[in-house]
């Protein structure tokens, strides 16, 4: 018996959260002749955990977002609930603790803020007294092009149209998060309190687009930001096993070689152990950078276009965290807050500079586990990490000699700056250590460079922008992407919008050739159409 079928719908390359969620929401419209191949020996790629020492760590997951609470359920926690997966949803306590050392001459920033747009503008007006009004205005206006966004990824418009819909997202489509924060005329110190969250879609305020920092702020701010109880890896058990269920096949330890192209349209994968696959469609966790220039066969078929684009394209950061569990509780060490970004500067484009070495980093974030999930650890422990997001190309000249001298440079300038900061000692706890870095990364995964936050957003570049070339992007037939390098950009959260956005395009390119109801109703007539096609 093959160990294969002779032909699949649709070949998924990846069993992360993209690729699952991409299988369930093919499933959803009836598409059930699903093959996912997974290179790792488990599903998930960055959403896992790992064990030292009979504690289990989490490996990635800071906060989830999208997810909102059961009376206003966000787009990532609807599909959850459609999908049947049941996730035991922990919410995490506040959104962000914010640490700013005092400049010379100026006074220091400690401010914590919680979910809610009229909490924390609340929060802010408290020790900010006057601005709280304002601030909630401006919260509003992120809510709204969060809004806008929502919609105008899924609902096409004319221009005529947005203008009259969705005005303040056409407003401000085109402004950096600086300019339109400026037209608020707040203080310094408010908008260093506001800004935090710019780091993780990889550019300074500077050259931020505000819908992308709008997005941000209102996702995390309007609904708060869960953990799982039992790791990120519960949703990675979770959606394979609802997939299974639904009928795909999935595969471990299989890692994909090359995508079969021929006249410019996807027709199988080749496997690292030669299994040829004929499918119709191929979704691919990969980078574009990695297929393009090394998984097409033949690569005379990647057009130009592909190659310019992804020369065209800037990777986000990527992670440096030093993870650790600590001998005590979070009270008995002295740790309050389960999130503090932390520095001693705001300035995004001088920290932008400092991510563009391998440190001292200037601006570091913080999670302890424990105060979202208190089961994380045995009793007495405390789960704990430290995390800068650096530029890859600082990692370019690392000698194979000097990497395991890098890690520990890391983690004793990351934890010294820690205590500096919060005047928290945490160094003579530990009893647990891993240095985590793009290498890390790229070894486990696959990840293109080790980065998991996909390509930098910037004005001529991100979201909304991709969305609108979403054809002229579109290079090779029946060939999708899904990971954080698609559209929606980085994080778990859009790791699984990402996946979903895959099948809907394999859905309108069905329904463009009038197929979709063979695929959906009639297996028999689908099969029937196949052999007619390849005649």
């Amino acid at each position: 018996m093959s160990f294969y079928k002779e032909h699949y719908d649709v070949v998924i390359i990846g069993g992360a959260l993209a690729g699952l969620s991409c299988a369930l929401q093919l499933q959803q419209k009836g598409i059930k002749d699903i093959l996912i191949l997974e290179k790792h020996n488990l599903p998930g790629g960055l959403a896992t955990s790992y064990v030292r020492n009979g504690i289990e760590i989490e490996a990635t997951l800071h906060e989830m977002m999208s997810i909102g609470t059961k009376e206003d359920r966000l787009k990532v926690g609807v599909f959850f609930d459609e999908v049947g997966v049941d996730i035991d949803w922990l919410r995490v306590p506040e959104a962000y603790r914010f640490v700013r050392t005092a400049p010379e001459g100026g006074k220091p920033i400690d401010i914590t803020l919680h979910s809610g747009f009229e909490t924390m503008s609340k929060e802010i007006d408290a020790q900010y007294p006057g601005w709280g009004p304002k601030v909630l205005k401006f919260m509003e206006l992120c809510n709204t092009v969060y809004n806008s966004m929502n919609i105008l990824s899924v609902t096409p418009m004319s221009k005529v149209q947005m203008l009259l819909k969705h005005p303040d997202f056409v407003k401000t489509a085109g402004y950096t998060a600086t300019e339109v924060m400026d037209t608020f005329h707040f203080p310094k110190e408010i908008e260093e309190i506001l800004t935090p969250y710019w780091i993780y879609v990889g550019n300074p305020m500077s050259t931020l687009p505000f819908t992308i920092y709008a997005f941000l702020m209102a996702d995390y701010f309007r609904g708060g930001s869960y953990v799982c109880r039992n790791f990120s890896h519960e949703m990675s058990m979770k959606l394979q096993r609802k997939a299974e269920e639904n009928g795909a096949q999935i595969e471990f330890c299989q890692e994909v070689e090359k995508i079969l192209v021929k006249d410019g349209k996807v027709y199988g994968v080749r496997t690292a152990r030669g299994d040829e696959i004929s499918c119709d469609y191929v979704v691919s966790a990969a980078y574009p950078n990695k297929v393009y220039t090394q998984m097409i066969e033949p690569l005379e078929e990647v057009p130009e276009g592909a190659v310019k684009m992804i020369n065209g394209r800037r990777l986000s950061v990527v992670p440096v965290s030093v993870m650790m569990v600590l001998e005590g509780t979070p009270e008995e060490i002295g740790i309050k807050d389960y999130n503090i970004f932390s520095g001693d500067t705001m300035d995004t484009d001088k920290i932008w500079e400092n991510y563009h070495t391998l440190g001292p980093y200037r601006y570091l974030t913080s999670i302890c586990l424990n105060l979202a999930n208190p089961s994380c650890t045995p009793e007495g422990y405390t789960q704990f990490s430290i995390t800068a997001l650096p530029l890859p190309e600082a990692f370019v000249n690392v000698r194979e000699e000097d990497y395991f001298a890098l890690k520990r440079k890391f983690a004793n300038d990351m934890i010294d700056t820690y205590e500096k900061t919060t005047g928290i000692r945490i160094r003579d706890r530990i009893v647990e250590i891993e240095v985590s870095t793009p290498m890390t990364i790229a070894h486990y995964v696959g990840a293109w460079k080790g980065c998991i936050y996909g390509y930098s957003h910037s004005i001529d570049d991100h979201a909304v922008a991709r969305l609108q070339m979403k054809e002229e992007d579109h290079f090779i037939e029946g060939l999708e992407f899904a990971g954080a390098h698609s559209i929606s950009g980085n994080g778990m959260g859009p790791a699984v919008t990402n996946g979903r956005a895959a099948a809907k395009a394999i859905f309108e390119d069905l329904e463009k050739r009038g197929q979709m109801d063979a695929y959906k109703q009639h297996p028999a007539a689908a099969d029937a159409m196949k052999e007619g096609a390849a005649s």
